[in-house]
């Protein structure tokens, strides 16, 4: 039960950081001691969590944290990425909240003394309902909030923070809640999605400008994700709507950032679905960076079709996760390489990977075969990238234990630690175990 790497591979350096990764609203809990949030809200929207659940008691993690280290540190990983609660650490007048503050200093105290390194995450998605109610991340002003959050709560932290992140996965935030309405706040208009991602953006940058100053020995960036667009045909019109797509769903998280401006293809949306841009936003946004988070899971494959830029084709026969995500590690190389060649790159993390399985515990084992063979491919495709230039610095596994899984609510598990939801006892899985081999023998 051991995960295979070419012998000589920088996965296998003592320097290469592996890691487990979690976000607050999907294990904390705890909901008594925080201001609600857009997913509080969300779940209790009849129809919007597949299950009727919510994220009131999840994994419990809010009491149970002493016991999550001490089981993160038998893994033997290097490091750990937490999100924070924003709703949980600032009042609504937009003081800190103490309590909250203090809760998070015991984690991160807890991972140092255990030489754990800590990669906070200041944004995974749980924004204070009393904001969205003040338009959320359609209104301008979110961003300076958030910048304000970032500076009271870097200053709070000192220096227990190994890495800052400021936002995770913008697309979701954007385009699953404000453009699709998969996602908290659940609203469905092409130029909610487009004004969200570009003040959130915003946010970024911002964010970054107080965290550099306030915390200039972490390292501070950005958490994307990506999901490869291929074409379904070699005809130039697939080939196209396959690029249409990818500037979409890709490119416009990541171009402003490093290249400070949207593709090209910015200019086919239609006048009312463009965003408002105000002078030097892009100057903002561009920040410099300290280092890449990329979160990947799948691809998808795309078709021409009259009266639509791009359509998605389902790959009905393709291997695919619990989830339905096809399983195609090939994309992933190709992803980071593309990535290392468009545009120039701090050093990279893999900052979440990884499959939802249906697991089944027997006899205190979880023997989850799919699960070990995704980490598997999709370690050795993480090495194809580092052969062919990539600076990838580090591996964090998604997710350390199953937990609410946002609009899937708790019906499906990424984690390499099986929870029993009534009893929260955790039982590390067999791909687990296959991580904690893959680490210590390094």
């Amino acid at each position: 039960m051991n995960y295979e790497l070419p012998k000589g591979s920088r996965l296998l350096n003592k320097e290469f950081t592996y890691g487990v990764a979690t976000s607050s609203f999907q294990i904390e809990g705890g909901v008594e001691h925080r201001l609600p949030c857009i997913w509080d809200t969300f779940c209790a929207t009849p129809g919007k969590v597949k299950d009727g659940s919510n994220g009131d008691l999840a994994c419990d993690h809010y009491h149970l944290w002493r016991e999550d280290i001490a089981l993160i540190s038998s893994l033997g990983v290097d490091a750990y990425r937490l999100s924070i609660a924003w709703g949980r650490v600032m009042n609504q007048d937009g003081s800190l909240n103490q309590q909250g503050v203090d809760f998070y200093i015991g984690i991160l105290d807890e991972l140092k003394a255990k030489n754990i390194k800590s990669f906070v995450t200041l944004y995974h998605w749980d924004l204070p309902q009393h904001i969205e109610d003040q338009g959320g991340w359609l209104n301008r002003n979110t961003a300076y909030l958030f910048q304000d959050y970032a500076d009271k709560l870097s200053k709070a932290f000192g220096d227990r923070v190994y890495s800052y992140a400021t936002l995770n996965e913008p697309f979701c935030s954007s385009y699953l809640g404000y453009e699709a309405g998969i996602h908290a706040p659940g609203l469905t208009k092409k130029a909610y999605g487009r004004q969200s991602a570009h003040h959130l953006l915003l946010a970024h940058g911002l964010a970054m400008q107080v965290l550099q100053k306030n915390s200039p020995n972490s390292m501070n960036g950005i958490v994307l994700n990506f999901t490869p667009a291929y074409p379904l045909t070699d005809s130039a019109e697939d080939k196209r709507a396959a690029q249409l797509a990818d500037d979409y769903f890709n490119q416009w998280y990541i171009k402003p950032v490093f290249d400070g401006a949207y593709p090209d293809s910015f200019e086919l949306l239609a006048d009312a679905d463009k965003p408002v841009i105000e002078p030097g936003d892009f100057d903002i946004i561009k920040a410099p960076l300290d280092f890449l988070g990329v979160n990947f899971y799948t691809r998808t494959v795309y078709k021409a079709t009259e009266g639509r830029d791009f359509i998605e084709v389902d790959m009905v026969d393709a291997p695919k996760t619990d989830i339905g995500w096809e399983i195609y590690p090939q994309a992933f190389t190709d992803l980071l390489v593309s990535l290392h060649q468009k545009y120039k790159l701090p050093p990279v993390y893999i900052t979440e990977n990884g499959a939802a399985a249906a697991d089944q515990l027997h006899n205190g084992v979880v023997d989850d075969q799919l699960r070990l063979s995704y980490y598997q491919s999709h370690l050795n495709a993480v090495h194809q990238a580092v052969e062919q230039g990539v600076d990838i610095q580090g591996y964090f596994a998604w997710s350390l234990m199953d937990n609410f899984e946002w609009a899937e609510g708790y019906l499906k598990r990424f984690g390499i630690v099986y929870v029993d939801y009534n009893s929260q006892q955790r039982t590390v899985k067999n791909s687990g175990l296959a991580y904690k081999n893959l680490i210590s023998n390094r």
